[in-house]
């Protein structure tokens, strides 16, 4: 077949032998014949594109969406593609007349109109057979063949085959009863289109009047007591046949499916089990059901604000709880997911005002944990472990008002965790005072840590940072404390620029040179200065003659210090920060005055263009 299409492009590029007449030959003598087929392999991708595009609006032409792998179909008018995947799984789009209408040839779509027949008939047609079969075992044939104006929302073939055993057997097992009444469920004793199904919409069935209500979802999906309509407007003579993806069953009035809220509206619970329950430590479980507050947040949490089936749900997406914030709710091929894990275990059991699916492990929101819970939930595990070994446990799972700054993970790479005196002063340092918010600091905020050390706030274009360390998510706020995740782990500052080159050795050259320099008074001063200095290793690696003339010059070191016409052109690639394409060796060495970057590179000025 390629061969073949190759051939045909040589063909159509390589006219001379086949066009008699010049003037059929000019159009392609703009190309070479290899630009040519290079061309028209670019029309033909394009015009695939078109020819999907006029199916999908030809007219009475359907897409159909099929899970690659699954039975699950979704129909669509072209304007709902779901990205191509539904629930992570790929799709394939076929294309095929929309129900009631058949090709004729020469014709674009599907213009022929077919004749209509009563519902019974309706639902061979549109292969809806296990419905009619049972439609006739329970002697609902008469009726739906005879005069009348119902809405038939009829279950699919595999439907009816996903029923559970113990289900359909007792359905088949009576047929005039049993079968009879759960027919009827899904019929109401008017035409309704899908045009009538609008959203919130209840209407009562030919069952005792019971309600099946409609539900609309942003996704184009459409339900019917969480059974989504796979094709609908099937018209017939006595009526109209909507195709539903299960047999739909009763809302119950039972007290377990009873959703018991005071406000009005509709709702989704996410109910625990008791096997949820039993895998909560037993003194986190106690504590939260001891704290009217925290227990009211863990409730919330479970509630959704609004209603959302199970088949509404094609991808992740954010829904707001009753307790205010967000979870995630997704699917996972036929797994429905709550923040990413697949923890249901039942689904779409209907209350009169929402709909339960039961979850095998219990949803704990930060607003009901302590400190040590937020980071142990966390990218910051590592840092949790710190604490503890650290003997800060008490401050982290009481009810103190205080804010953690807990490292990221990756902060603690190549660094030692050993648990020495100067670790554990350090992180006594990570423990701020007070309960604060990030959205209420401001540059110059000083805050208090437990360690007694005042940590200064930087608000810069694109982050907010306490000294050394900026904050790396939003703020994990806990039921008594507040978490900030830093990228960094935090060093707070021991002195002034000079104190802090003068206690490293890196810096001893430096050091010399600034006091002959009689810069000493400068780099003590109160101040905001950011100092890029070169190790000893810069000044190795001076020529001899450059490194002479500059130990022995007292005016040229001056000048080289603090000449303030030269400028400084500092930028960060990746996760290095460069200054006149010096790379910094090590960033982010914080005084009491300013900051200082170490340089193995002495730092000149760049030539002008």
């Amino acid at each position: 077949m390629i061969l073949k299409q190759i051939k045909a492009l040589w063909f159509i590029c390589n006219p001379t032998d086949h066009f008699p007449s010049i003037n059929e030959k000019l159009d392609f003598f703009f190309f070479s014949p290899a630009a040519c087929i290079e061309h028209l392999v670019n029309v033909w991708s394009i015009k695939k594109k078109l020819i999907v595009f006029d199916l999908c609006c030809s007219p009475n032409v359907c897409a159909m969406q099929n899970i690659q792998g699954s039975d699950k179909k979704y129909f669509t008018n072209c304007k709902q593609w779901y990205h191509r995947k539904i629930c992570g799984k790929p799709t394939v789009v076929t294309y095929e007349c929309c129900p009631g209408y058949e090709k004729v040839t020469g014709e674009k779509g599907c213009p022929a109109a077919l004749p209509l027949v009563n519902i019974y008939k309706t639902l061979g047609v549109i292969g809806a057979t296990t419905t009619k079969m049972y439609s006739e075992r329970a002697n609902l044939q008469e009726e739906i063949e005879g005069p009348g104006s119902f809405t038939f929302f009829a279950p699919s073939n595999e439907a009816w085959a996903a029923l559970p055993t113990e289900i359909l057997d007792a359905l088949v097992s009576n047929v005039n009863i049993e079968l009879l009444n759960a027919l009827h469920y899904h019929m109401i004793n008017k035409r309704l289109t899908s045009d009538d199904l609008k959203h919130g919409a209840s209407f009562p069935s030919m069952y005792q009047d019971l309600n099946v209500h409609i539900q609309h979802y942003s996704n184009g999906v459409v339900t019917v007591n969480c059974a989504r309509l796979v094709k609908t407007d099937q018209h017939a003579t006595n009526g109209i046949v909507h195709v539903v993806d299960r047999v739909i069953t009763a809302i119950t009035n039972n007290y377990e499916y009873r959703i018991l809220l005071e406000n009005e509206g509709s709702y989704t619970i996410f109910a625990p089990t008791n096997e949820a329950f039993e895998k909560i430590p037993p003194e986190t479980l106690t504590r939260i059901l001891g704290d009217p507050l925290a227990l009211k947040d863990l409730l919330n949490y479970h509630i959704l604000k609004s209603l959302h089936c199970s088949e509404s749900i094609v991808a992740g997406t954010p829904m707001e709880t009753l307790q205010g914030t967000v979870l995630e709710v997704g699917c996972d091929g036929e797994e429905m997911t709550i923040n990413g894990k697949a923890i249901v275990t039942q689904r779409d059991k209907l209350g009169t005002n929402g709909v339960i699916h039961y979850i095998n492990e219990l949803l704990i929101p930060d607003s009901a944990k302590t400190l040590m819970e937020l980071a142990e939930g966390s990218v910051v595990t590592t840092a949790s472990k710190l604490f503890k070994d650290a003997g800060l446990t008490d401050h982290l799972i009481g009810s103190e008002a205080v804010t953690l700054l807990a490292p990221l993970n990756d902060a603690f790479k190549d660094k030692s965790l050993a648990m020495t005196p100067d670790m554990k002063k350090l992180l006594r340092n990570h423990i701020l005072k007070e309960r604060f918010s990030s959205k209420n600091l401001y540059h110059g905020q000083e805050l208090e840590t437990l360690g007694g050390v005042k940590l200064r706030v930087f608000v810069f274009r694109n982050s907010l940072c306490i000294e050394n360390a900026c904050i790396a998510a939003d703020d994990k706020n806990g039921r008594f404390a507040n978490m900030f995740i830093i990228n960094k782990l935090l060093t707070p500052p021991m002195g002034t620029v000079m104190d802090l080159l003068k206690a490293d050795d890196r810096f001893s050259t430096l050091v010399g040179i600034i006091q002959r320099a009689g810069l000493t008074e400068l780099l003590n001063k109160k101040g905001t200065y950011t100092f890029f200095a070169p190790t000893n290793a810069a000044f190795s690696a001076m020529p001899p003659a450059d490194l002479s003339k500059l130990m022995s010059n007292v005016s040229c070191v001056t000048i080289c210090v603090r000449k303030a016409d030269v400028q400084l052109f500092p930028f960060q690639r990746n996760t290095t920060v460069y200054v006149n394409r010096v790379p910094v060796v090590e960033a982010d060495l914080m005084a009491t005055n300013g900051v200082v970057h170490a340089v193995d590179v002495i730092v000149k000025p760049l030539r002008k263009p």
